[in-house]
């Protein structure tokens, strides 16, 4: 594991037992029969719904009065409709959770008429898993390297123009002027990587975890279908080969770096879970602590690992330092020059 992970994992587990001391009589009799509804920002099939999943079979023997848990999913405008949703019609009450999309930061920045929500006022309970967005390409198409795509056009899926896989993609047109054209209109991971293997496109850029536990076949023997050919992030994925480069490695003008960089926090969200604004700081403090033991149960890292996700684990205050620094500090004119290189004009 990347020494930088190990320090960003060793400082969240610490949190977690501090943060796990948070209980409340009266939030038991609360939950008592009560049911939770975790809402996905995308359709069934994708790391988001596994995570969801997951969660919902562990996290309530954690929370007193063990309620039910279930799950709506919420596709469309890549996610953006589920976000706006939840931030301003659901219940505040703590019996709506959502796992909320990692490039929420990014979007309520770059699309501020689009992205009805303030990610700051969103209470993040925790996150189990920190991952990059890895762009993945047919064998077929010829490209072997990111160098490539400035002599070969490919065809891209995602789901929508707020969505990482989208906004990376572009990023790297923007940045290097490859030639890469975005399809839209795909309903999460599983659709968008389904369109690469039926030939409808040839690329697509999701979290390792989309591609490692839908499709590991892809990668493997001497002619493997696709290969991944860079990877957006904090630090390197220990899954990926050290050959597949890291964006931020590859540019070196200093606003270039800065557009790069405030994307790559994406990968430091996440699969989560996080409330609406508006909930009451004692059903916070019960919920936070919750999470905290469910990413320290046995069994739900069993389960995780059943289902090919990993396990990194960070609490809700760490989460949501990240969230409100990097919208806090965000300047204008680095956003304004990633807006410019995702979406041009």
């Amino acid at each position: 594991m990347h020494k930088y992970t190990k320090t960003l994992v060793a400082g969240l587990v610490a949190g977690a037992v501090a943060a796990g001391a948070a209980t409340s009589a009266s939030a038991a009799m609360d939950y008592a029969g009560k049911t939770i509804k975790i809402v996905i920002p995308y359709g069934p099939g994708g790391t988001y719904d596994k995570y969801g999943v997951s969660f919902s079979n562990h996290l309530g023997k954690h929370i007193p009065g063990n309620p039910n848990i279930i799950l709506q999913h919420m596709p469309g405008a890549g996610g953006a409709k589920a976000m706006n949703w939840f931030y301003n019609v659901a219940p505040k009450d703590g019996s709506t959770l959502i796992v909320p999309l990692d490039n929420g930061v990014t979007n309520q920045l770059m699309r501020p008429k689009k992205m009805r929500y303030d990610a700051r006022n969103f209470t993040w309970l925790g996150s189990s898993n920190q991952t990059n967005v890895v762009m993945v390409v047919r064998t077929d198409t010829g490209v072997t390297k990111l160098d490539d795509l400035k002599s070969k056009q490919i065809i891209g899926s995602t789901s929508g123009k707020n969505s990482s896989g989208y906004l990376n993609p572009m990023l790297l047109r923007g940045l290097f002027g490859y030639k890469i054209k975005m399809v839209t209109g795909y309903k999460g991971s599983s659709k968008s990587i389904f369109a690469i293997e039926q030939g409808e496109s040839q690329m697509a850029a999701f979290n390792w975890l989309a591609w490692a536990s839908k499709v590991p076949h892809w990668f493997t023997g001497d002619k493997p279908f696709a290969r991944a050919i860079a990877q957006i992030g904090i630090f390197r994925d220990p899954d990926l080969p050290k050959s597949v480069p890291m964006v931020n490695e590859l540019v070196s003008d200093p606003l270039d770096k800065k557009a790069v960089g405030f994307l790559s926090v994406a990968g430091l969200l996440g699969r989560g879970l996080a409330l609406p604004p508006g909930v009451d700081k004692g059903t916070i403090k019960v919920l936070r602590a919750a999470y905290d033991k469910m990413n320290a149960d046995p069994a739900f890292a069993a389960e995780l690992k059943k289902r090919k996700l990993r396990l990194i684990p960070s609490t809700g205050a760490a989460i949501q330092k990240v969230v409100n620094d990097s919208v806090t500090n965000a300047s204008p004119e680095v956003v304004k020059h990633a807006r410019k290189l995702i979406f041009g004009g």
